[in-house]
């Protein structure tokens, strides 16, 4: 409730834990059914989007800013970062600015993501890089019948 007075728009059943930091909450979108954890950081200079059903683990650091550095003035750089759909960003990792975060993609815990990520991608390290393709296994259940 806080954070929607603030200009945050928050979808259906999304769970952000009250100590998620979020800096310029206007500029912050989550939709339904998605999780931010303890200790996020959030700093929405930029918009950051988080999509239906992505989940954002602890101490993850979401950074929309930066500075020039070939300006003597260090000048404050700006871009959006975007977590698409069914994404998992794992506990402590980093995702910089002007960085997309495929559908279904996964960034693994303490990577550290300054180029976009591809669907369905799991990437880890630092710098991340592509480990393997997620693939999700068929739980239908079979009637004995």
């Amino acid at each position: 409730m806080l954070l929607r007075s603030f200009g945050a728009s928050i979808g259906a059943n999304a769970r952000i834990s009250p100590s998620a930091r979020v800096w310029a909450p206007w500029n912050l979108t989550v939709g339904e059914e998605a999780s931010i954890a303890h200790n996020v950081d959030c700093y929405c200079v930029a918009p950051i989007s988080i999509g239906a059903h992505a989940t954002v683990s602890q101490y993850a650091h979401l950074c929309s800013a930066s500075h020039d550095i070939s300006d003597p003035h260090m000048s404050l750089t700006m871009l959006p970062i975007s977590i698409a759909d069914q994404a998992w960003v794992c506990a402590g990792a980093f995702i910089g600015p002007g960085v997309d975060i495929g559908a279904g993609a996964v960034v693994g815990a303490h990577a550290v993501v300054t180029r976009s990520v591809d669907e369905w991608t799991v990437v880890a390290g630092n710098p991340a890089r592509p480990l393997k393709r997620r693939e999700l296994r068929n739980t239908r259940q079979i009637d004995g019948d």
